[in-house]
């Protein structure tokens, strides 16, 4: 009997010595091009660190969101790192205490060595790291090159050429503008980019950090744009009922001729689609104002309740590397974070070469944004799409709640 039982003890030291250290990662990459480029990621970093066994929990993009506050806030952590955002989405959580900085991630290695130096404030809150950025792409106007083709129509250049192709397009049976709004940031899209051609950079970028009203004269020049398009009836019919990745089915048939959407449309592509999709950057609305873009950095953060920080630490030093960076980008064809990793083909050069071209980038109206901002104006956006009539009392509406947000 002392025997079985010594037998027994040695083996279940062996099995507790032999336990691998969790690193537990909630994931909105639900798409099934992204879900499984990840999962080959997160394979890699086991073979390299058998120590460590990486549970990945995966939730669909729109309920992730709200969860996150959630789990954040919880007195016991449930997760090591979790996906997120660059810019003041990240910001806001790491000004509530809500996320952990992570210099030690960069104790080794200068953040320059692995990032562009213009990336890093947008990835800080007050002089600390409190982000890695995995990838960012480019937004742009997705079409199918087939189609333009058989119609012999060109990219446009100007407000009128986009005018005149949406008018053709219409005249041959086609839906100029895909789009999908059950979700409303598709919607924020149209409002950042036609604010961006009309009023630049720098008014963005104060009406976003709630320095500018929303019922200025300025603005409402935005939504005159937006309102053309709206009542000529170049936007997909019904749109509030479908998903982003439902409006974009439209596209891919051939039953809508464009996409205004960021370059992660391709994910979801058909494989006899992806090589007939193109884009062409948004037309110039007022010559005299210099060409912006949007350009969304997607990334990792470690909550501040995060019950293995150490090895959240390491797997986020993998997640910044040159070689992790290179498959995440080649596999999806995005732009890497990381300095060293090229662009991964030709559409990627291509989006690449459009924002260096860019006099300036935004991130995304509820990157930029409050949240509680965010959530209040990209319904208002819904809103006006569906009655453009309203649009006085709608921005009216969305300064009062500016003026109780930011208490200006």
């Amino acid at each position: 009997m002392r025997r079985f039982l010594f037998i027994f003890l040695a083996l279940l030291i062996a099995l507790t010595t032999m336990a691998k250290e969790k690193i537990i990662v909630n994931s909105y990459m639900s798409d099934p091009a992204p879900r499984k480029a990840f999962a080959e990621l997160v394979e890699i970093f086991m073979q390299k660190y058998p120590d460590y066994e990486i549970v990945v929990n995966t939730f669909a993009h729109e309920d992730f969101k709200t969860l996150l506050r959630t789990w954040l806030a919880a007195p016991k952590g449930t997760a090591d790192v979790v996906t997120w955002f660059a810019g003041e989405r990240m910001r806001y959580f790491a000004q509530m205490g809500l996320i952990a900085p992570i210099e030690e991630v960069f104790a080794e290695t200068k953040w320059e060595e692995y990032f562009p130096a213009s990336f890093k404030s947008t990835c800080s809150y007050n002089d600390k790291i409190y982000f890695v950025p995995q990838s960012w792409y480019w937004w742009g106007v997705y079409y199918r090159k087939s189609l333009f083709e058989k119609l012999g129509l060109k990219e446009p250049k100007t407000w009128a050429e986009f005018l005149d192709l949406c008018e053709t397009l219409k005249k041959n049976g086609i839906t100029p503008i895909a789009i999908g709004t059950k979700f409303p940031w598709t919607a924020a899209g149209w409002f950042d980019i036609l604010n961006l051609r009309v009023n630049g950079l720098e008014y963005h970028i104060k009406l976003t950090a709630g320095e500018v009203p929303y019922n200025d004269p300025k603005l409402m020049k935005v939504f005159e744009y937006w309102k053309q398009l709206i009542d000529r009836g170049y936007f997909l019919a019904n749109n509030a009922a479908y998903e982003w990745q439902e409006g974009a089915t439209f596209l891919f048939r051939g039953q809508a001729a464009m996409y205004y959407m960021g370059q992660f449309i391709k994910d979801v592509a058909p494989a006899e689609v992806k090589d007939d999709l193109d884009f062409f950057r948004f037309p110039i609305i007022d010559p005299s104002v210099p060409l912006y873009e949007e350009t969304p950095i997607d990334g990792f953060m470690i909550p501040a309740n995060a019950p293995n920080k150490k090895g959240a630490v390491l797997f986020l030093k993998f997640i910044a590397s040159k070689e992790a960076q290179e498959k995440f980008a080649k596999d999806l064809g995005r732009l890497a974070a990381n300095v060293e990793v090229t662009p991964p083909d030709d559409h990627a050069k291509k989006g690449l070469s459009m924002i260096v071209a860019s006099s300036g980038v935004a991130q995304f109206y509820d990157r930029d944004t409050n949240p509680e901002m965010a959530e209040v104006g990209m319904n208002a956006f819904i809103e006006f799409m569906q009655n453009p009539t309203r649009i006085s009392s709608i921005l009216d509406r969305l300064e009062q709640e500016r003026k109780r947000i930011y208490s200006k």
